[in-house]
């Protein structure tokens, strides 16, 4: 009878671990699904470059655009689409290798961001490749691309220049003639912000060399390391990690201190070249490490650019845009304007310069690991760019003096090593 006691307890024990393992073996297997099927379905959504790549090929076979990557893409398939890093679904972003290169291939979906406010830029029907129209003179063209230059970066000096530079890419075959294709592609690519940023700032190597188009599909070459600081958690991780542990895990695998002050210093020549550069001055509305990127000499590489926006754009639709609070005259991630409750419209002059953003950007990145004779110096000048408030025009001499004091600072640092 004791014994049989015994095992009746024995087995009531068994059956309920028996239970319990079962319920939480099935809780497992429908989260681990759950998740599966979430994150598929986020990449199929996500990530569509070969859709993109049929559309443009498409468009190709049928003699509506042509470019100088249009054969390798669509006839020769020696231009492959590789690993998805796309963001945004309207942007697709692959890495590619293109015969013995390796790049980053974007491409435009059926919708393409235009300047515009709020926390996405508002949405119009991409590029239809219809201009310009069949009879167009080269000279026709030229005069097309310098209204459209004119409109997005203002009057400037040189802008003649900087249609001849167009025009000597439009030619993508290197034949010295300009086919209506080659021009429509053309044409498409200039609606896009980065690619005119990279055009601006061809000179300075801020971005990433273009190595060929086909539509406003376009190949720019790989940058190896990006982003410029941070380390990617899965999202089920992520969410038990406090933030204050989060920004300093983001700082573990960084570069040296000399090659984190190079790439620091090409930050801030950034900065310095789109204000009141060679073709007008830009604002930087996004301002994070995933923006940028660097190669392995540590020179600073723009990874993307479409928050990059012109200034005299940006004051154009920003001052048409309705507001009740402040709060509704942002771009971006941080291009903020007040509101005017008076006739509830933004004001055009952002309450922070790109400076002031850079600074708040490079803060942690530059201050770890800097020498001890010269951190408490080079914390003070980072607060002093940090609290820069108003346009950079409206503070010109302070903006400059700052800029300028914390470049000197760095180098001097690292201009007897190698690292420079």
């Amino acid at each position: 009878i004791i014994y049989g006691a015994e095992s009746r307890k024995w087995l009531t024990k068994f059956s309920y671990l028996h239970m319990k393992y079962l319920f939480f073996s099935w809780l497992a297997v429908f989260v681990g699904s759950w998740i599966v099927y979430v994150e598929y379905s986020s990449y199929t959504e996500m990530c569509r470059g070969h859709e993109c790549k049929n559309s443009i090929c498409d468009k190709y076979k049928k003699g509506v655009i042509d470019g100088s990557a249009c054969s390798s893409l669509c006839e020769k398939q020696t231009l492959y689409l590789g690993k998805c890093l796309t963001a945004n679904p309207n942007s697709q972003v692959y890495s590619g290798s293109w015969g013995d290169l390796e790049g980053v291939i974007k491409c435009q979906m059926e919708e393409a961001p235009r300047y515009d406010l709020g926390g996405e830029p508002r949405k119009e029907t991409s590029a239809a490749f219809n201009k310009p129209t069949k009879g167009t003179s080269v000279e026709k063209f030229r005069e097309m691309i310098t209204d459209h230059l004119k409109a997005k970066v203002g009057d400037q000096a040189n802008l003649a220049e900087l249609a001849t530079q167009v025009l000597s890419i439009a030619d993508g075959n290197k034949d010295s003639h300009i086919s209506l294709p080659e021009a429509r592609s053309t044409w498409a690519l200039l609606q896009l912000n980065e690619f005119l940023l990279a055009l601006v700032l061809h000179d300075r190597e801020h971005t990433p060399k273009l190595l060929g188009f086909c539509g406003d599909l376009y190949v720019m070459e790989k940058v190896p390391h990006s982003p410029l600081y941070g380390i990617s958690l899965p999202w089920i991780i992520e969410m038990w990690i406090p933030a204050g542990l989060r920004r300093s895990m983001d700082q573990w695998f960084t570069p040296s201190w000399p090659h984190k002050a190079k790439i620091s210093i090409g930050l801030l020549e950034l900065v310095e070249d789109i204000f009141h550069g060679t073709f007008g001055s830009f604002l930087m509305c996004d301002v994070s490490a995933t923006t940028f990127g660097y190669n392995d000499r540590h020179d600073l590489k723009v990874m993307d650019a479409r928050h990059i926006v012109p200034e005299a754009i940006f004051q154009e639709v920003i001052r048409q845009q309705r507001c009740d609070v402040d709060e509704d005259c942002l771009y971006g991630a941080d291009c903020l304007t007040s509101c005017d409750l008076t006739k509830h419209r933004c004001t055009t002059e952002v309450t922070r310069p790109n400076l002031a953003k850079a600074c708040d950007a490079l803060k942690d990145y530059i201050l770890r690991g800097a020498p001890s004779d010269m951190s408490e110096e080079l914390e003070k000048q980072l607060y002093a760019c940090i609290a820069l408030k108003g346009s950079a025009e409206q503070m010109e001499i302070e903006h400059s003096l700052i800029l300028n004091n914390l470049k000197t600072l760095l180098w001097k640092k690292i201009s007897h090593t190698k690292d420079s």
